[in-house]
């Protein structure tokens, strides 16, 4: 595997105002265990095949250096995971923002995250082939 699969770039972060807004008002939504997942499709234009962003809810974890902790570990994990999801996306030929939102109310170890990771990316992908179609 190359060390450019490896890495998560500027390019790839969800940082626009407007992308946000988009998502939240007409993304595709799914759930897994630990994990809300928002996505839809992004313009051609796009910088990377897939722009992700990572939340963690302050109503569940109070202080900042938990919020941050998790957030740390699951952007690692997404990290390790994403080159089978642009794999995928290559496949289909198809660029995606996507948030994903952390849903559980304790501080799960980095094994336990990066596992939920891998399961989130494979029900995107199935969920991205479904949706795929219909676009």
């Amino acid at each position: 595997m190359n060390l450019q699969a490896l890495t998560f770039r500027k390019a790839e972060r969800l940082c626009s105002r407007d992308a946000f807004t988009k998502l939240f008002d007409d993304g595709n939504i799914l759930y897994t265990k630990s994990f809300r997942i928002i996505w839809r499709p992004s313009s051609g234009s796009a910088p990377a095949q897939a722009q992700a962003a990572f939340s963690v809810g302050k109503k569940n974890f109070r202080k900042a250096v938990d919020r941050n902790l998790l957030k740390r570990r699951m952007r690692e994990a997404y990290r390790l995971e994403k080159k089978r999801l642009y794999d995928h996306l290559d496949k289909i030929n198809l660029k995606i923002s996507l948030i994903i939102i952390y849903r559980e109310n304790t501080i799960n170890s980095f094994a336990g995250i990066s596992q939920q990771i891998a399961l989130a990316i494979d029900k995107l992908c199935i969920d991205l082939n479904e949706k795929h179609k219909t676009i």
